[in-house]
């Protein structure tokens, strides 16, 4: 079964920082495209960033040069930095995993997603 836990959302201020994390129990983890989503309030869900099997990212454009995608394959953690975070970067982030070592920066391709962690900027 396939399981996909974040952590590390929370409440900052504009201008701050944070890093979530998604442990993912998948095999083999490396071996597939990841991806962070996120759904304010009345929105629909957006897809923030992928991470291919070869390292290759994609970032929205409204994020670029602020957040940062990694991935840990020994330890089968997704990471996301955020940085200079803004009021509208509050959402609930999702990390999701498509089983495929192709990314498409589009939810429906994903198969499995986490339960989400709250990101509030003020």
């Amino acid at each position: 079964e396939v399981q996909l836990v974040e952590s590390g959302g929370g409440s900052v201020q504009a201008g701050g920082s944070l890093r979530l994390s998604c442990a993912a129990s998948v095999s083999p983890f490396s071996g597939y495209c990841m991806g962070w989503f996120r759904q304010a309030p009345d929105k629909e869900r957006e897809g923030v960033t992928t991470i291919g099997r070869d390292g290759s990212t994609t970032y929205t454009d409204s994020v670029k040069g602020r957040f940062t995608i990694s991935r840990d394959n020994a330890k089968n953690i997704l990471y996301l930095q955020m940085n200079s975070l803004k009021p509208d970067d509050s959402a609930m982030y999702y990390c999701a995993v498509r089983l495929s070592s192709v990314c498409y920066n589009r939810a429906e391709t994903f198969e499995y997603w986490g339960q989400g962690t709250q990101v509030t900027v003020s």
